[in-house]
């Protein structure tokens, strides 16, 4: 059934009771109403082995990681981040500097976003580190922007490049593989890991930023998405995920998918396609949107910002367009929760 196939299932019949909720599961955000603005709310639950590995993670990357990530489902709704509550699970073998380190990451984060922590919880684990973050937004009802909203003919468009944290997660579990064959040798003869050149690719693993500027120049250039989401589980799942909502089809262009020069290298040294990477590595958390034809001139002159396909008639189905035309329906085959 999968992630997103078992919330259906577990959430398909809930009816909302309360006014003023506008809209509950099923976005990157919940909306609730409140005076002439909308509430946007989003939270994210990260466990130790499932979705970090403290064996190359450092605690304050961890902690910006995790803030940034619900940051930008705020801003996936074209909204603003103002307050974040962080609830901790935490074993013995953790001690309060170790806790500092993470919730200067933490901290970093949401300085930089003007986000204010207002809360949360700390309890004991079992099993390792518990981070459980909510993020609350807020935005004008009219500026919101949900998955649903795409049309036919409205372009495509992303942020920034794409792969480039599948291939740092890559690098680093090459070398923790390394290390764990050399096993009890003595820790002076052990070889180090070597990241010269690949520091772009670490960074976009470990430090993720949420894309806020881009919300910032939309805004500036006049431009309102039909459809928006932040690319988490891979490019594929997320344009499926608004094909699905928006009840629509789409066509993506390979030779239009943005990929960096590293993540290009790295993913031939690896003997892996780099437009893979992008499809389906995730963790990116660039900025997947549609916009209205219309918008094309001002689109096109956003730094940053990529056109890299179209919305489609549903019956058309969703599309790669590889180099030499050939036409593949899209597959999400990125991160799978359960």
């Amino acid at each position: 059934m999968g992630e997103f196939g078992l919330i259906r299932h577990l959430t398909e019949d809930i009816k909302t009771q309360q006014a003023s909720t506008h809209k509950g599961v099923g976005d990157d955000c919940a909306v609730i109403s409140a005076n002439n603005s909308e509430t946007l709310v989003t939270t994210d639950l990260l466990l130790e082995g499932i979705h970090f590995d403290l064996t190359y993670v450092p605690l304050k990357h961890l902690g910006y990681k995790a803030a940034s990530v619900n940051i930008s489902d705020i801003y996936a709704m074209n909204g603003t981040p103002t307050q974040m509550v962080v609830s901790l699970g935490i074993s013995k073998r953790f001690s309060v500097e170790d806790m500092e380190q993470l919730y200067d990451g933490i901290k970093l984060a949401c300085r930089n976003h003007g986000v204010d922590i207002v809360g949360g919880d700390t309890t004991s684990s079992l099993t390792g580190l518990t981070i459980s973050i909510t993020c609350i937004g807020m935005a004008d009802k009219e500026d919101i922007v949900y998955r649903s909203g795409a049309k036919d003919t409205d372009l495509v468009c992303v942020s920034g490049d794409l792969g480039a944290a599948y291939m740092g997660l890559q690098l680093l579990e090459r070398e923790k593989a390394v290390f764990n064959q050399q096993g009890n040798k003595d820790k002076e003869v052990q070889a180090q890991p070597d990241f010269q050149g690949k520091e772009y690719l670490l960074e976009r693993q470990l430090k993720p930023e949420a894309r806020g500027d881009i919300i910032k120049k939309l805004k500036e250039a006049g431009v309102k998405p039909t459809a928006m989401i932040d690319v988490s589980d891979g490019l594929s799942s997320e344009l499926l995920h608004i094909c699905h909502e928006s009840h629509c089809g789409c066509s993506v262009y390979e030779e239009r998918i943005p990929i960096d020069y590293q993540t290009g290298i790295q993913a031939e040294q690896f003997g892996i396609s780099a437009v893979t990477c992008a499809l389906n590595g995730g963790e990116d958390y660039e900025l997947l949107f549609t916009v209205s034809l219309k918008d094309y001139e001002k689109i096109s002159q956003i730094e940053g910002v990529h056109i890299i396909g179209r919305i489609q008639k549903e019956e058309l189905g969703a599309l790669l367009v590889t180099r030499d035309g050939a036409e593949y329906p899209l597959q999400a085959q990125g991160w799978q929760h359960l």
